[in-house]
C-alpha cells in the first residue's frame, strides 16, 4: 500500500515537507492514496461548495473539452457569454443601488483583486489626475498574494519579506470609524473590504462602520470593492455577503466556488469603468476560457437556485447550534463566529493560541476531518454547501471531542 504522505515532494519549500496526497473525493468525502478517507469541511478552502466528484459538472466538462478548450483573447465563446450575462442578470447585492455592466474573467482571487485595483486606478486617474492612486484596506483583511493584492493583505507574515510592496497602499483597524474618517479622502483611488474575514479571524465590519465607508466613499468618489472571493456565491447564505453587512460596492470580486474547484475569478465592474477600457488595456490568456466558462455557468445555476440558497441558510444555522452546543458543553468561555455556512471557534484564554489550534488541526486530521484556521487562534469551518445534516454532526462531533482532549 502507498504511504499516504509525499515525504520532501519536488515541490517549493513553502510547502509542507510532508504532505498528504489527496487521490479522489466523492459528495463531502477525500480519500489520500493509502485509501483513508476524510470528512471535508473545509471545502478545499471553501472551494468545493458543490462537493467532490460531480458526476454531473464532469459530463458538461468533458462535452466541453470535446468541443474546444481554449481560444486567444482575440475572441470569446458562448460559454463565457452566457456566464456573465447569467452574473450580470443576477444583479447588485439586495440592498444595493449598484449596478453591474461587464464582467472580467481571469484564473485566481488574487487576480481578480488585482484587476480590480488596476480598474480603480484607471478610473481615479481619469477622472482626477496624477496623485490620487491610494489604495485603503483593513486589519485582518485578506486578498491575495500578489505584490498588488498582498499591499492590501494585513498579515505581515506574508508581507514582510517582500517589502516594498506598492506605493499608496494603506491598512486602517477594522471598525475604526475615527481612524476612517481622518484617513479617507480624495486622494484614494479605491477601498478593498471583505464582508467577513475568512483568513482574519471571521471578523466582518459593523453598521456604523459599513455606514460611514459608504459615505465617505460617495463623499469623495473612492471606489468601494468587495471581495467576496470566499463569503460570496451562497457560503454566507446570500449570492453576496455584502448585502448581509450592507456595504455597496462598485466592484466586486468573485473566485474559489465558481467553477466548482477549475480556477476561474470574475470582477464584476460598473459602466463608468467599463467605458475607459480600450483593447489591450488589460488582459489574461486563460482567464474566462470555454472550459472553465462552461462548467461555472452550471455551477451559478446551482448555487443561485432560491431553494438551494434556503436550504444553505438552514444549514448555516444548524451548524452555529451546533458549535454553541459544543461551546457549552466545555464550561470554558469562547465565541462562536461567522455567517452560514462559514464559521469559526475562538476560545478566549490566550493558551489557545496559534500553536495550541495547529494541534487541533493536526489531531483532527488525525481523526478523519479536515478543518481550517482563521487568523491566529480561530477554528474555521466551511464546509460543502451539499453537506448533509448527519455529516455536519459528525464532523462537530470529531472537533469537539479533539478539543475536549487537546484542553
Amino acid at each position: 500500500m502507498l504511504d499516504a504522505y509525499a515525504s520532501k515532494p519536488p515541490l517549493p519549500r513553502q510547502y509542507a515537507e510532508n504532505l498528504l496526497v489527496m487521490e479522489k473525493g466523492r459528495g463531502c468525502r477525500i480519500s489520500d492514496r493509502s485509501g483513508r478517507e476524510y470528512l471535508d469541511m473545509g471545502a478545499g478552502i471553501a472551494v468545493n461548495s458543490l462537493g467532490y466528484g460531480r458526476l454531473d459538472l464532469a459530463e458538461i466538462a468533458a462535452k466541453q473539452m470535446r468541443k474546444l478548450i481554449h481560444v486567444s483573447n482575440l475572441f470569446t465563446t458562448g460559454p463565457a457569454l452566457e456566464l456573465a450575462e447569467k452574473i450580470i442578470a443576477a444583479g447588485p447585492p439586495r440592498g444595493s443601488t449598484s449596478k453591474f455592466e461587464a464582467v472580467h474573467f481571469g484564473n485566481s482571487g488574487s487576480e481578480a483583486n488585482e484587476t480590480a485595483l488596476k480598474y480603480a486606478r484607471l478610473y481615479a486617474s481619469d477622472k482626477r489626475g496624477d496623485g490620487h492612486h491610494g489604495f485603503l484596506a483593513f486589519s485582518g483583511g485578506f486578498h491575495g498574494r500578489t505584490m498588488g493584492a498582498l499591499s492590501l493583505t494585513a498579515n505581515t507574515q506574508y508581507r514582510l519579506p517582500f517589502n516594498p510592496l506598492i506605493p499608496g497602499a494603506l491598512i486602517l483597524p477594522l471598525n475604526d470609524e475615527e481612524a476612517l474618517r481622518n484617513t479617507l479622502d480624495e486622494s484614494f483611488a479605491a477601498v478593498i473590504i471583505e464582508p467577513i474575514q475568512g483568513e482574519g479571524g471571521l471578523h466582518k465590519p459593523n453598521e456604523a462602520f459599513v455606514r460611514t465607508l459608504n459615505a465617505l466613499c460617495r463623499q469623495y468618489d473612492v471606489l468601494l470593492i468587495t471581495d467576496e472571493i470566499q463569503s460570496g456565491l451562497g457560503r454566507c447564505g446570500e449570492l453576496y455577503a455584502s448585502s448581509l453587512v450592507g456595504l455597496e460596492p462598485d466592484i466586486i470580486t468573485l473566485a474559489k466556488p465558481l467553477a466548482a474547484g477549475l480556477p476561474l475569478s470574475a470582477v464584476l465592474i460598473p459602466s463608468k469603468i467599463n467605458q475607459l477600457l480600450k483593447p489591450g488595456l488589460h488582459a489574461t490568456t486563460f482567464g474566462g476560457g470555454p472550459l472553465t466558462t462552461a462548467v461555472a455557468s452550471a455551477t451559478w445555476d446551482l448555487l443561485n437556485d432560491p431553494v438551494f440558497m434556503e436550504e444553505v441558510n438552514r444549514k448555516g444555522a444548524f451548524l452555529e447550534s451546533l458549535l454553541n452546543e459544543g461551546l457549552k458543553s466545555l464550561g470554558i468561555p469562547g465565541e462562536v463566529r461567522g455567517i452560514g455556512m462559514l464559521r469559526g471557534l475562538h476560545l478566549v484564554d490566550e493558551k489557545y493560541d496559534s500553536s495550541w489550534c495547529n494541534k487541533v488541526l493536526k489531531k483532527t486530521l488525525e481523526a478523519g476531518l479536515i478543518i481550517l484556521k482563521s487568523g491566529l487562534d480561530v477554528l474555521r469551518l466551511a464546509p460543502p454547501l451539499v453537506i448533509s445534516y448527519d455529516e455536519l454532526t459528525e464532523g462537530v462531533h470529531i472537533l469537539f471531542d479533539t478539543i475536549k482532549e487537546a484542553i
